[in-house]
């Protein structure tokens, strides 16, 4: 998504000592698209996996989520590396650097996963609706013409930070996890052991994580924002702070999620409802945790409902070389506008269906999952190569443990799809 936050990037100045207070404050004058990434990360279907996750598995998912963490940090640092060093959107450097075929495909592979993810946000809106007596029908059009109508006629700069507000209520998480008691003992061991269940339930749960946590989208929200805002190589260590400082903030969240849920009704199987979901606020909120549960869930649903969308259509429209931004007609940017609004009304559209929510949310994470894969080898070619980002380029070191992060990530694809596989034959 290639839109300014709204904040002012800092350079680093020249070499003076910097107290820590100082390097604090400098972090905190970047922070911005790093939040905003990770809430709208934290989104309904999110929020849905991680809450099944504690729900099904208890602590058993802990350390795996240690390490999609770390995949976490080092993804997004290699995505504002190149749109720091490069002044080019992931979408733009994969047009130039690959065929019209491989291009085309990686355009294909963003589409697919973002439209899934955007039915997802709307029907997060409208379970959390549901909660408060409110039908799903009587909400989703009204909040998908709205989020159309804040991003088209640009004030959605208000509005994001609107939603921002109203998914702070997910900062509950943390306090339910202390107030639910959980068995310290336990969380420390699955923190740092590793705990594998060799069934198809565990691996799609796994794959569920990957795709809601290692979101394709974020890598071309992540590049094309910094590239929005101007930054230049000299501004690199402060972007590259604000990433790491973003996606660790996104998963201590998500790690408390799945903690608080256990605590509260872990070993219960998977989720049935938005309802079940907001049994882990019970400690915080007690017989409100159902409202506290749906305002942060219309907040960040609708905060991820516009950026979604948005961002892929800047990605897009970079990867075909057209006009793209909110500030033009259909006129002058019709592919840009037209996929953004396409976006919206089937999103809103196929979460107005009667489905499952909570296996539509699931789902939804599972197909991000299984894209991740191919969007990370282009991450991982592009940031090797010295041709585009000269002595900004992979290392040694770190060229061996990205290509372990994309290995593993395609890994537990794989054994998913043949799983996947096998289970239409009887096999598995």
């Amino acid at each position: 998504m290639t839109r300014d936050l709204g904040t002012t990037l800092v350079t680093p100045e020249a070499p003076t000592r910097r107290t820590g207070w100082r390097r604090i404050t400098l972090v905190a004058a970047i922070a911005g698209p790093g939040l905003v990434a990770a809430n709208a990360g934290n989104d309904a279907a999110g929020i849905a996996t991680y809450a099944s996750a504690g729900a099904q598995f208890t602590y058993g998912t802990l350390f795996f989520m240690v390490l999609v963490t770390i995949a976490l940090v080092m993804v997004q640092e290699m995505a504002v590396r190149l749109g720091a060093h490069t002044g080019k959107g992931l979408g733009a450097l994969i047009r130039e650097q690959f065929s019209l075929r491989l291009s085309a495909l990686a355009v294909f592979c963003l589409l697919l996963a973002n439209t899934g993810l955007v039915v997802s946000e709307f029907a997060g809106i409208g379970a959390a609706f549901e909660l408060l007596g409110v039908p799903k029908w009587a909400v989703i059009p009204p909040a998908a013409i709205l989020l159309w109508a804040l991003v088209l006629f640009g004030s959605y700069h208000w509005a994001e930070r609107i939603f921002l507000i109203m998914s702070l209520a997910f900062f509950a998480y943390p306090v339910a996890m202390i107030l639910g008691h959980p068995d310290w003992g336990a969380v420390g061991h699955h923190l740092v052991v590793p705990h594998v269940e060799p069934n198809k339930d565990f691996i799609l749960l796994a794959v569920a994580l990957i795709g809601t946590t290692v979101s394709p989208y974020m890598q071309f929200y992540a590049a094309a924002g910094v590239v929005d805002r101007g930054a230049k190589p000299a501004d690199y260590p402060l972007i590259r702070a604000d990433a790491i400082l973003g996606a660790v903030f996104a998963c201590i969240i998500s790690l408390t999620i799945i903690i608080a849920t256990a605590s509260a009704i872990g070993g219960t199987g998977p989720l049935n409802s938005a309802a079940q979901a907001a049994e882990a606020l019970k400690p915080v909120a007690g017989q409100n945790a159902e409202l506290l549960f749906a305002l942060g869930l219309i907040g960040a649903s609708a905060l991820a409902g516009a950026v979604v969308p948005l961002s892929a259509s800047y990605a897009i429209g970079e990867a075909a070389g057209v006009e793209r931004s909110v500030s033009r007609s259909f006129r002058d940017a019709p592919l840009f506008l037209g996929l953004f609004t396409a976006q919206i009304v089937l999103g809103a559209t196929v979460a107005m269906t009667p489905v499952d929510v909570i296996q539509l949310l699931i789902g939804t994470q599972v197909l991000q999952g299984l894209i991740s894969p191919v969007v990370l080898v282009y991450l991982l070619v592009l940031t090797n190569r010295r041709s585009v980002l000269g002595p900004a380029a992979n290392g040694p070191r770190y060229r061996i443990a990205a290509t372990a992060v994309v290995v593993g990530v395609g890994a537990m694809s794989t054994i998913l799809l043949i799983q996947t596989v096998l289970s239409w034959f009887g096999l598995a």
